[in-house]
């Protein structure tokens, strides 16, 4: 037996230390392919036991048979580290598709499309994007609208962990300061002159719900970037982050080229003042990360399905990518919304919302001023913000800058649970928001419940008890 490198169970829930961790059969001869835990979870690395799949679809072989749950430790036939790792940094999409962006001729397209890009209608940019992601409602993974893989392979092991241990229960740390059940960012990319001319109306609708977003400049080409503009958006109580460096499509076309507008781009949010990022187009390749000096990144969606580039994390949590955070897209673009799928409500919005919401995810959203200029599109966005209002107002969502999201989750993941005596305390910075919880089994499934907080917590939103949730 082997233990993981890292144990993504223990880096998600922050359990007590004595708590003991799963077991690994060696994978190092093993073969790598797709595989299933149950009928449900599809996953992608080496696996023992099993002879995994070389491609997604068919009948995948499932391990949840010789994983065991009868020792003190359960035993699995792969590496959960790899297998989350390989679904949150989308290793599994050469794999999966056949339509691999970094081939030649589909970097010769791409090319192509954003030199004419300029030129074109967004109605006729929006005709080549259907005609590129035809068929997409088809695909089976990751799971349209919203996907919760990773998540749900964590709260299965921990559910396998607790039965092995025979455990009714395992305390942690909460995933959201002040007893917040879910938390929320608003994010707008500022694609062209327009949209620039467009944002102050766009901050004012923020404001008018108490909301407030970050602002993602291109630094060159697409119109000046001058320090007033920082300065006023900032003054508004917004956030300032770097999007891509021209918005040309090429950034991660090949290494000696993205190193070299790294470089630039890095100095770029020096000047900036920002700390985060996020890719033209959602363009992306987190092996390359290491050379940026961001806190974090927004680029990568949950399910890419409408996106040019295909993939997709699986996850509505925020997650590490080296010393990165990821802060990952979990809700449909508004360009995908109004020019590609031509949906006239804000049903799918509310969809997603419910489904992340209801698993304690991040709702992360991208409006951009470009494209709700039109009357009927921002129409549309205010009566998004109009249903996020009410979120707001009923205390269980925490809304938050990307900045602050960035900041707790860095302070969460250093955090640790010590005992005091017959229970716990949290030690760390940032511990004064944090609250203890504890996962337990309700029915055989995964449930969460949140320990009562003290009562000098000054936050209203911290004085609630999460129900009880099926994880699965």
């Amino acid at each position: 037996m082997t233990s993981m490198s890292v144990n993504p169970v223990a880096e998600r829930y922050l359990y007590p230390e004595d708590f003991a961790g799963p077991e690994v059969h060696s994978t190092s001869d093993a073969a790598k392919g797709f595989f299933k835990v149950g009928d449900d979870l599809v996953c992608y690395g080496r696996c023992s036991f099993v002879s995994p799949s070389s491609c997604l679809g068919g009948n995948l072989p499932d391990v949840l048979g010789v994983m065991t749950a009868n020792r003190q430790s359960p035993t699995f036939p792969f590496d959960p580290g790899e297998v989350v790792d390989n679904l949150r940094r989308e290793r599994y999409v050469s794999a999966a598709h056949s339509d691999d962006l970094s081939s030649g001729f589909m970097q010769a397209c791409r090319g192509l499309y954003y030199r004419l890009r300029p030129f074109m209608p967004l109605s006729l940019r929006a005709r080549v994007k259907k005609a590129y992601i035809a068929g997409w409602e088809k695909k089976t993974f990751p799971r349209w609208p919203v996907d919760r893989t990773a998540d749900l392979l964590l709260e299965r092991l921990l559910e396998l962990s607790l039965k092995a241990q025979q455990k009714t229960d395992i305390a942690f740390i909460w995933f959201w300061p002040d007893g917040f059940e879910s938390s929320a960012i608003m994010t707008h990319d500022v694609e062209t002159s327009a949209g620039l001319d467009f944002l102050n109306t766009v901050m004012e609708m923020d404001e008018s719900v108490g909301i407030r977003a970050s602002v993602q400049l291109v630094p060159e080409e697409r119109y000046v970037v001058t320090e007033t503009l920082l300065c006023e958006i900032r003054s508004r109580g917004f956030e300032v982050n770097v999007h891509d460096l021209n918005h040309d499509g090429r950034l991660f076309d090949n290494r000696q080229e993205f190193l070299s507008r790294a470089k630039k781009i890095n100095a770029y949010a020096r000047g900036f003042g920002a700390k985060g990022y996020r890719s033209g187009a959602m363009y992306r390749n987190s092996d390359w990360y290491d050379a940026f000096e961001f806190e974090y990144d927004m680029s990568v969606p949950n399910v890419a399905h409408l996106d040019p580039q295909h993939g997709g994390c699986c996850t509505v949590m925020p997650y590490f990518i080296g010393d990165i955070l990821e802060l990952p897209l979990t809700t449909v673009q508004d360009y995908f919304l109004f020019y590609v799928l031509h949906h006239n409500s804000i049903d799918l919005w509310k969809q997603q919302i419910e489904m992340i919401r209801s698993q304690h995810g991040m709702m992360s959203f991208i409006v951009h001023p470009d494209y709700v200029i039109d009357a009927q599109h921002r129409a549309w966005f205010k009566t998004l913000l109009e249903h996020l209002q009410v979120l707001r107002g009923d205390g269980t969502v925490w809304f938050a800058l990307p900045g602050e999201v960035n900041q707790w989750w860095r302070q969460r993941s250093k955090m640790r649970l010590k005992r005091k005596g017959s229970g716990w305390s949290i030690e760390g910075e940032g511990s004064e928001r944090a609250l203890i919880a504890y996962a337990y089994l309700q029915d055989g499934k995964l449930a969460y419940r949140i320990d009562p907080p003290p009562a000098a917590l000054p936050s209203a939103s911290a004085q609630r008890q999460v129900q009880a949730v099926n994880c699965t």
